[in-house]
């Protein structure tokens, strides 16, 4: 069977999945903060210049287990690897140094050394992937130049695959499209690493719209940078007012302080080096005030997207931060998918004015698949109610709580309906019953009571959005209840008797108990709970359903899409291979018309000799 080909401009168009350069870095790092089981105590990051034209190259080094040729061949190549089955890693997919080296300059070269295992020496091995290297040689294939040394006795010898010569040409290509101005310098490079570990040096850097380069080493000595659309000179000016938000204002521009909030937890003894300086970790947690913690666990339902385990959940801390105070527009959840960051300062409330300000939080959501470039989730069914539960923590914890930090406070509907009472604009008798002023007796005998938009300390209680008309109901003695037709049900403030005076003079009275208007509100409230739990769990239902079919839909677009494209591209190949096998042809038939020709003049020259010969033998034998 034939194998597919991979172009060279497939890493480039790989490479885009980062939208974001910082990303890019964060999937080296996860890769370093991977090798923890295997020895690393560090991951350094720094910027070098390059000895043959001076340009800046970016450096990642690890002391962790470092690769052997085998595994350096899988790390050059596209979907392998070996952490899929692992549990607790962050790298899954196999793809993740590729597309991050790529996105931050056209080439990367990779130095690794690794410990004998198993009775195995030591071995050391340099492979480089270059853009430049493949589109100079005008490569319709991506070919990785690699080289590896086993240790015998105190010498480092070559590990050939197939000959020597092969081996010295991939290190006379390693060496002519390096950095590196000879063999020697290259070699060199082994020197930083001690025992085991992995360098990767990534040179030739990426240049904006503008031909400046995207990455800032400049601004600050200890820092990597990001210029364009990402750096806020504004919130540059107010991480230094409010240094308790600076990660929120500088984490979209600033490697140290994305990488301060990139892992919630890092190993005990493991240290993030940027440009010669620690990168001191931080919890968001430390930044809030009022904080609390809610538990959220998922539901399950039938989709391959579905939450699996028995322990899926998610503790929510959410509180305000310590700069609420000053009314910043500062909000989201950091969410963090197995100890790293997916979705930092997440907005799932936008609200409009000022409401939802100052509230952050942090959990870590396993639950939920992140995507590959891990700058967000897959959108599912899952992460939708995630979302939607989120939003509801936030906006209770803000309605409860905005008044602690300045804002005014808001009334809670769940707890305070916003009731309004009847005025009562009525004198009380000597026998203690109230008297309304403004009632009086229609021509069929009915009362007109009016309800005022305030409260008081008695009176009855009706909600705001009723009418503010007169109302009218007749009043039964017999049964002592006020009954107001086509009205909601009404809560009376309290047990005191209410009398209303008719226009001949007498007096009626209603007698109002709590039992028996509090227990009908409870059946009707009972009764209208029942119906609002059932049309909601329709309602999510419809809702899970169309989330589902949306995400399959989607997908049957792009393996439709990848299909088309797959066509497309195996239509191109066999358009030429057909125009290469044509000229074949052609060539060929040439050759066969001139190798004919040539065969029939030296048959002709034969019978021409033959018959020279014969003459010659019929002369002499005449003489």
């Amino acid at each position: 069977m034939d194998h597919v080909r991979v172009h060279p401009k497939f890493l480039h168009s790989n490479a885009t999945s980062h939208k974001w350069a910082l990303g890019a870095f964060a999937e080296l790092l996860d890769n370093a903060l991977d090798e923890v089981c295997n020895g690393a105590t560090y991951v350094s990051v720094d910027v070098l210049d390059s000895t043959k034209d001076h340009s800046r190259m970016i450096l990642v080094e690890d002391n962790g287990g470092g690769m052997t040729l085998d595994k350096m061949r899988q790390c050059m190549s596209l979907g392998y690897s070996a952490k899929s089955k692992m549990a607790n890693t962050i790298g899954q997919y196999g793809n993740g140094f590729k597309t991050s080296s790529m996105r931050l300059g056209a080439d990367v070269i990779v130095f690794s050394r690794c410990q004998g295992k198993d009775g195995r020496s030591p071995t050391q091995c340099i492979g480089m992937l270059s853009y430049s290297f493949l589109r100079g040689t005008r490569k319709e294939d991506i070919v990785v130049p690699m080289i590896g040394f086993e240790k015998r006795e105190e010498s480092w010898e070559m590990m050939t695959r197939s000959s020597a010569s092969d081996w010295k040409k991939n290190l006379d290509t390693i060496v002519q499209w390096s950095p590196y101005l000879s063999e020697a310098h290259l070699l060199q490079q082994f020197d930083f690493l001690k025992d085991q570990g992995t360098r990767i040096v990534i040179y030739n850097l990426w240049e904006d719209d503008e031909g400046s380069p995207e990455l800032d080493f400049d601004t600050d000595i200890h820092d990597i940078q990001i210029r364009g659309v990402n750096r806020d000179e504004k919130k540059i000016v107010m991480a230094k007012t409010y240094p308790d938000s600076k990660h929120f204002l500088t984490y979209q521009h600033s490697l140290r302080s994305y990488a301060s909030i990139l892992y919630l937890r890092l190993p005990e003894g493991f240290r993030i080096i940027l440009r010669g300086e620690d990168v001191q970790h931080h919890n968001i947690n430390d930044d809030m005030v009022l904080s609390k913690e809610i538990t959220y666990r998922p539901q399950c339902i039938a989709s391959d997207h579905a939450p699996k385990g028995p322990n899926m959940y998610a503790v929510v801390s959410i509180g305000f931060s310590k700069d609420a105070k000053h009314h910043i527009d500062m909000q989201g959840f950091n969410v963090y998918h197995k100890n790293r960051l997916i979705k930092p300062f997440w907005r799932v409330w936008n609200a409009a004015g000022s409401d939802g300000r100052g509230v952050i939080g942090v959990l870590e959501a396993n639950f939920i698949e992140p995507a590959h470039d891990k700058q967000g989730f897959e959108r599912t069914v899952v992460l939708s109610r995630l979302e939607t539960r989120l939003q509801a923590i936030q906006k209770d914890y803000w309605l409860t709580n905005c008044h602690l930090i300045g804002y005014a406070k808001r009334r809670n509907k769940k707890n305070d309906p916003h009731l309004l009472r009847i005025k009562s604009s009525s004198t009380l008798d000597s026998n203690g019953h109230y008297y309304p002023h403004q009632s009086n007796i229609r021509s069929n005998g009915q009362h007109e009571l009016f309800a005022h938009p305030t409260y008081e300390d008695n009176g009855v209680v009706v909600y705001p959005n009723e009418t503010q008309n007169p109302v009218q109901g007749p009043i039964s003695q017999q049964n002592q209840q006020l009954f107001i037709p086509n009205m909601k049900p009404v809560r009376m403030a309290g047990c005191l008797p209410l009398s209303v005076r008719s226009a001949t003079g007498d007096v009626q009275e209603i007698q109002c108990t709590h039992s028996i208007l509090t227990q009908k509100m409870r059946e009707e409230n009972l009764e209208l709970k029942r119906s609002l739990e059932a049309a909601l769990t329709d309602l999510q239902f419809e809702r899970d359903r169309n989330m589902i079919l949306e995400s399959k839909i989607l997908t049957a677009g792009r393996v439709t899409e990848f299909i088309d494209q797959d066509h497309e591209t195996l239509y191109k190949y066999t358009e030429g291979e057909i125009a290469r096998r044509d000229v074949e042809e052609e060539r060929l038939r040439k050759r066969l018309r001139d190798a004919s020709e040539t065969i029939q003049e030296l048959l002709d020259k034969v019978k021409m000799l033959e018959s020279k010969s014969v003459v010659s033998i019929k002369s002499e034998t005449t003489d």
